[in-house]
């Protein structure tokens, strides 16, 4: 699928990287509804290196932490739409609740989470920051989520004549 990879097949990517002196950005998420914070939230996330690496939340994983009617959107489709977006040049899937097995396998130079997060709670800080690496926190878009989405759907359909 173009830029989506298996974790394995992306930790041989990222050592080419590496071996060229790239600077690597890794961040993790749901994606679950693409939307504009999303999108405002990768972009920036990409400044902060030469390659971004999108880790994206497997179905199941999803399900553990959001609930068994999430996800929306199927994770294939998930990691096809982000891998689409041009701030965007790798996705994996990763099935465990965190993506601390991925950020180990990768070890990216930089980690960044949303603003949402404490810097001292990233999961993979350990990690990047023992190799030299860096994490940051990326200010989110105010009101741009999809739990706001999945609300407002909610509501147009419930508040709908006939409904």
């Amino acid at each position: 699928m173009g830029k989506v990879y298996s974790l394995s097949e992306l930790a041989r990517v990222r050592q080419e990287w590496k071996t060229r002196g790239r600077t690597v950005v890794f961040t993790n998420g749901v994606f679950d509804i693409l939307h504009r914070g999303h999108v405002e939230y990768l972009t920036a996330a990409k400044t902060l290196g030469d390659l971004l690496i999108v880790g994206i939340n497997s179905d199941s994983s999803v399900k553990k932490i959001k609930g068994p009617l999430r996800p929306v959107v199927p994770e294939e489709d998930r990691a096809y739409l982000v891998s689409q977006l041009a701030a965007v040049d790798a996705v994996c899937l990763f099935a465990e609740e965190t993506p601390y097995e991925a950020i180990r396998a990768l070890k990216p130079d930089v980690l960044v989470k949303g603003a949402d997060w404490k810097v001292e709670d990233v999961v993979g800080k350990d990690v990047v920051e023992a190799s030299g690496g860096r994490v940051l926190t990326i200010p989110l878009v105010p009101q741009r989520s999809t739990t706001n989405i999945i609300e407002r759907i909610g509501k147009l359909y419930r508040s709908e004549p006939g409904n």
